[in-house]
């Protein structure tokens, strides 16, 4: 089965900082690929390179057999087809740590915002997929709330809902419950779960060693910007070989 997502080769700088030194990953169509590491190990910035909101100074960004035109590597690197980009972002769900929905739309409205003005579908269509959807994450009833009406847990929903809702080729979590209490973390991770068992494609930023361990397909253990380690769930945490990997999860309480 042909990769859907493959980074090659990426470099990250912030001025003199690098924070990225040369990661590859690679995903198939239906994997849960989990990142892990310490605080300042690269892992969101990771992430926000594959759909441009952090341009790679170096290598580059496959999706589903395309590869994000890019100029010249290094400093002020850029995407180079506009068009290109904004269809690749359409395939691209991302849902952040503090939510980011719109305060002045109700729930209905931040689920079907995207769909309407990028996509360009027919109204009845989305507002149909996105009470569905609304439904399959449990909070149907609040369809008609503002996001300052709801608990965290219910905008993390809503923030999902409303990353489904363009209907993406990969699902991309930053830490969608570092923002939580621990009782609403719970009904997040359960949906997150619930999309894993169905078979989406997600890459997923996570501190909570239990659920990667649980969802994973791939789990990859960064440190100061590079691969330490990565294999599935059981060589990771069953057959850990990097003495840094094996102090990260005895910190977490997962030796």
């Amino acid at each position: 089965m042909a990769h859907i997502l493959e980074l090659t080769d990426l470099h990250k700088s912030f001025g003199e900082l690098e924070v990225l030194k040369g990661v590859s990953i690679s995903a198939r169509p239906g994997d849960v690929v989990t990142l892990i590491g310490s605080s300042g190990s690269g892992k969101s910035t990771l992430l926000r390179c594959i759909n441009m909101l952090e341009v790679p100074t170096r290598g580059n960004v496959t999706i589903d057999g395309e590869t994000v035109a890019l100029s010249a590597e290094g400093f002020g690197r850029h995407p180079t087809d506009a068009d290109q980009l904004r269809r690749i972002r359409s395939e691209l769900g991302m849902v952040f740590q503090s939510f980011n929905l719109w305060s002045h739309m109700t729930i209905l409205e931040n689920v079907m915002e995207a769909p309407l003005r990028v996509q360009k579908r027919n109204p009845a269509e989305i507002r149909t997929q996105a009470l569905e959807l609304l439904e399959k994450v449990g909070i149907s009833a609040k369809a008609d709330a503002f996001p300052a009406q709801l608990s965290g847990g219910q905008q993390q929903r809503a923030a999902i809902a409303r990353a489904l809702c363009i209907n993406p080729k990969i699902m991309l979590f930053d830490e969608p419950t570092s923002a939580l209490d621990p009782e609403l973390e719970v009904e997040v991770l359960r949906v997150i779960k619930m999309l894993a068992d169905e078979g989406r494609t997600m890459i997923l930023v996570t501190h909570d060693m239990k659920f990667a361990r649980e969802v994973s397909d791939k789990v990859v253990f960064l440190h100061l910007g590079k691969i330490e380690e990565e294999g599935t769930v059981d060589e990771v945490f069953g057959a850990t070989k990097s003495d840094r990997l094996r102090q990260f999860l005895s910190a977490a309480g997962h030796a």
